[in-house]
């Protein structure tokens, strides 16, 4: 599969007629059924209902429409922007980040970094530490915040703050009323239906969390995983369990979840900020030390 076929499925999708597709596309109809017959041998699956005489998708056409269209969405944003900073001879710099850091210092780092320079254009990628480590030794970003500790001698790795741990509760849990305020242990939680994430890829910070509890003496009952943050503290609402955030998830309100804070000592997670080490860009080392700014003033 490659852009040429999704646009020639984009459009025969849009148009439910092979005839009027061709048209928009400027070719031929054999060629374009051709194409589209290629590509669902390639997928193995029929894109299109072809029992009736009108055209309709099949459920996997409908999904492969909706998720192609955000692709080459994507996928000209990316175009644009190259030739954005090409012509206007501006710099690109990518930073990427685990969503648990936006509740912290790294919005207004964000903030501070996009207006320090008009020449250069800053890229935000969501991704996991793990993925962090390859996108800077693949030059997709140029500097990282993560969670986890990895060694890798291309990689430059610092500490910026080591942030306290709370439990998220269901709003009226008998627990969350007892001991809001005096905080909860380890032991509180152990026994308790618990929802872990993210549950892939790993390593990750949810491997950081199990093994803070087994140096602790103690081990989770998992009942659920999930992918993101956001999705875990649903679960949490749901009544499904409770779980363990930073404590600045804590700027996130919701009527139906509660917080305590976790008081067994070492129950933190770290800020970690990686950037490659060869790279002696004075824009980097602002933004590094604008990041050690910020971090301390939230950890002080």
């Amino acid at each position: 599969m490659d852009l040429r076929q999704l646009r020639y499925f984009q459009t025969v999708a849009q148009e439910l007629n092979v005839t009027r597709a061709a048209a928009r596309l400027h070719m031929a109809q054999p060629p374009l059924s051709r194409q589209i017959k290629s590509l669902e041998e390639d997928l193995g699956v029929a894109l299109f209902d072809r029992s009736e005489r009108a055209l309709k998708l099949t459920e996997a056409g409908r999904f492969l429409l909706e998720q192609s269209l955000q692709l080459t969405l994507r996928f000209q944003e990316m175009v644009e922007g190259t030739r954005r900073i090409g012509q206007q001879g501006r710099r690109w710099f990518g930073i990427g980040f685990v969503p648990s850091t936006l509740y912290g210092f790294v919005p207004e780092l964000i903030r501070r970094v996009r207006s320090a320079d008009p020449q250069v254009e800053v890229g935000l990628s969501e991704m996991t530490t793990l993925q962090q480590m390859d996108a800077l030794k693949a030059g997709r970003i140029d500097v990282g915040f993560g969670r986890i500790l990895f060694d890798d001698p291309a990689i430059e790795r610092t500490v910026l703050m080591a942030e306290p741990l709370v439990a998220v509760f269901p709003h009226a849990h008998p627990l969350l009323l007892r001991k809001a305020e005096e905080g909860v242990t380890a032991a509180d939680l152990a026994p308790l239906p618990f929802v872990l994430y993210p549950a892939r890829p790993r390593p990750s910070y949810a491997d950081h969390v199990l093994a803070l509890f087994r140096a602790a003496g103690h081990t989770l009952n998992i009942v659920q995983e999930a992918n993101e943050l956001q999705t875990a503290i649903g679960l949490v609402a749901a009544g499904l369990g409770v779980t363990a955030v930073p404590a600045s998830v804590r700027r996130l309100h919701r009527d139906d979840i509660g917080y305590a804070p976790l008081i067994t000592p070492g129950f933190s997670s770290p800020v970690i900020v990686s950037y490659r080490r060869d790279d002696r860009s004075p824009f980097l080392k602002q933004a590094v030390a604008l990041a050690e700014t910020l971090a301390a003033a939230q950890a002080g």
